[in-house]
């Protein structure tokens, strides 16, 4: 459907010309105001009301394909697929109560602040915004393009989306409440037709996280022990307990996030002790190699390099252990990059630079920096 097709079927027609004229798109439409409407020629007041009622109703349709296209630097796949996803559904606090107090101009102002502040938030964090119902915002992290962080991603977006939205300047202030879940789901089979088309999510995951998010206190952010696991000691977490939720057979445990962790790393957050180090055997010889030449005089640096996930945290905590009895240094450096490419400011960067082995200038120290 286009603007002038979606104008017929309001009886409104007649302003095709203006729409067209002024180069009034679906990404332009929700961000129009009456004045704006007044400037390109609706003098009615009748008129104004029922497009601006019109815009606000439209939902999931044209409007948030558009800012949903917007969001995601990535085209979505053509098919549906099975794969791991993390779902946030954020919703706003009190939104019956504003729409009583508010002109329904006033209101869809506000809602459309809340959407585009929710919007731009998740987008810093690769979150794809699935769908827009009424004051509901349902977020998928882990499609068009999955990460090998999605969850701790969408933590992070969920914090973040808490913390934007309460700095909002609206009228009164805002608070949401967003709610998260991981798990299997078949994503990516086309719904509707026309402006309406959307890409569904089949599974349980949506619907858990939209329970768990009518368990959230106001200003707070609740996820689904399959995120909690994910997430390892990232964040500072408080255990809810199995909760009775409505349509799941059996109770659903809770946590409430409470904030980042003070934990060093992202790696040591994430790891398991009990975890062995398993075919880096050359690689770790290699490195202790290079340290003993460190020792005697003989100044080594070594970069390990590779693909995120690869083992590269693992195998320098590695090194650290077989030396931890012998005197050393050992120093970290820590990247802060964009959130679009990892929005963690505590994790490692792709190229992890191992201490730098050289040996000191007196003969019973060594220092590792």
């Amino acid at each position: 459907m286009d603007i002038a097709a979606w104008l017929r079927g309001l009886g409104l027609e007649r302003y095709e010309a203006a729409f067209r004229d002024n180069e009034i798109n679906w990404a332009v439409l929700p961000k129009l105001t009456a004045d704006d409407l007044k400037d390109i020629g609706v003098t009615a007041v009748g008129h104004r009301r029922m497009l601006l009622e019109a815009i606000a109703a439209l939902g999931a349709s044209a409007v948030t394909s558009a800012v949903t296209a917007a969001v995601s630097d990535v085209s979505a796949p053509a098919g549906a697929e099975r794969r791991q996803l993390t779902v946030m559904f954020c919703d706003l606090v009190g939104s019956t109560p504003l729409s009583t107090r508010f002109d329904p101009e006033d209101l869809r102002e506000i809602v459309g602040a809340y959407h585009r502040c929710v919007s731009d938030t998740v987008a810093r964090f690769a979150g794809f915004v699935a769908k827009y119902m009424g004051d509901g915002v349902l977020i998928y992290f882990g499609y068009p393009q999955a990460h090998e962080d999605d969850a701790e991603r969408a933590v992070r977006a969920g914090l973040a989306v808490i913390d934007a939205v309460g700095r909002l300047d609206t009228p009164e202030p805002l608070n949401v409440r967003p709610g998260i879940a991981t798990g299997l789901v078949v994503v990516g089979d086309l719904i509707g037709a026309g402006a309406a088309q959307e890409r569904g999510v089949v599974g349980e995951t949506p619907n858990l996280a939209a329970r768990l998010q009518a368990l959230a206190r106001p200003g707070t952010l609740v996820i689904a022990d399959s995120t909690r696991r994910q997430i390892g000691a990232l964040f500072d977490i408080e255990d809810l307990g199995p909760q009775a939720l409505a349509g799941f057979g059996k109770p659903q445990r809770a946590w409430s996030v409470q904030g980042e962790s003070r934990v060093v790393s992202r790696f040591e957050a994430l790891r398991s002790e009990a975890t062995p180090l398993v075919g880096r055997d050359e690689e770790l010889d290699l490195l202790l190699r290079r340290w003993r030449q460190a020792q005697t005089g003989e100044g080594r640096v070594v970069l390990v390099s590779g693909e995120p996930g690869i083992g590269k945290s693992r195998l320098t905590a590695a090194v650290s252990q077989a030396i931890q009895d012998e005197p050393h240094t050992r120093r970290r450096y820590f990247a802060r990059r964009t959130a679009r490419t990892a929005p963690s400011i505590r994790s490692s960067p792709k190229s992890t630079t191992l201490p730098a082995l050289r040996a000191a200038t007196r003969p019973k120290r060594s220092s590792a920096s």
